[in-house]
């Protein structure tokens, strides 16, 4: 019964530790039992190619997995500073080759959003409007960084994802205005400069101004 009193003794002394460590397992059990079966239920209706929503459903389990082995290393408390600095180190050099760090994380971030959003299933026929601009196409795939859009002229067009939902989407719209370009050249209205307006001619006055009611003289 020695080893017993020992194991009570450990519990003792590491009460709040072990509470903490349950309390991870039970939410990353929370999470791996029904928040991701509900991804992979949302990416099924989205129809999207097998391999985007096994990359999907993986980024998410070993993104749970590390949260969950950082928290309860921090609960036993081990110094995982040095860890964080490495891994902010690897993100940042990332973002040097791959535009940014906040760039490379949202496009992540917004990758989950869409698989989630029943509405950018594959098979929509979308409008992206960017200020004056625009770009329209079909959703081929939702990729890790970007979505695959494919235009009327059977093109490819890779746009960020952060930008998909950072941007005014129009949906199967009724009418289809072509693969890109402006919103005032689709809609059919031309759009002049100042400096390439013809100037307005003036009227020139008559030599005579009649009154109102009066005849002309006669020769």
């Amino acid at each position: 019964m020695q080893w017993l009193e020992q194991v009570t003794r450990w519990l003792e002394t590491y009460q709040t530790n072990v509470i903490w460590t349950a309390v991870m397992l039970l939410l990353y059990l929370l999470m791996t039992r029904f928040a991701i079966p509900r991804l992979e239920k949302n990416v099924e209706k989205s129809k999207l190619k097998s391999s985007s929503a096994l990359k999907g459903l993986f980024t998410a389990r070993i993104l749970s997995a590390t949260v969950t082995l950082a928290l309860i290393l921090i609960a036993w408390g081990v110094d995982i500073s040095g860890l964080l600095v490495l891994s902010t180190s690897i993100l940042t050099l990332l973002g040097v080759a791959l535009f940014a760090n906040w760039s490379l994380i949202s496009n992540v971030t917004a990758y989950f959003i869409l698989l989630t959003n029943v509405t950018y299933r594959r098979g929509n026929y979308v409008r992206i409007l960017d200020g004056d601009n625009f770009i329209e196409g079909y959703i081929a795939d939702i990729n890790l960084f970007n979505t695959r859009l494919v235009t009327q002229d059977r093109e490819t067009v890779l746009y960020p994802n952060n930008l998909i939902l950072t941007r005014p989407v129009l949906v199967n719209p009724k009418g289809r205005w072509g693969t890109l370009g402006k919103v005032t050249a689709a809609n059919g209205t031309n759009v002049q400069s100042a400096d390439s307006q013809t100037p307005v001619q003036p009227v020139p006055a008559t030599s005579s101004v009649q009154g109102e009611g009066q005849t002309p003289p006669k020769a």
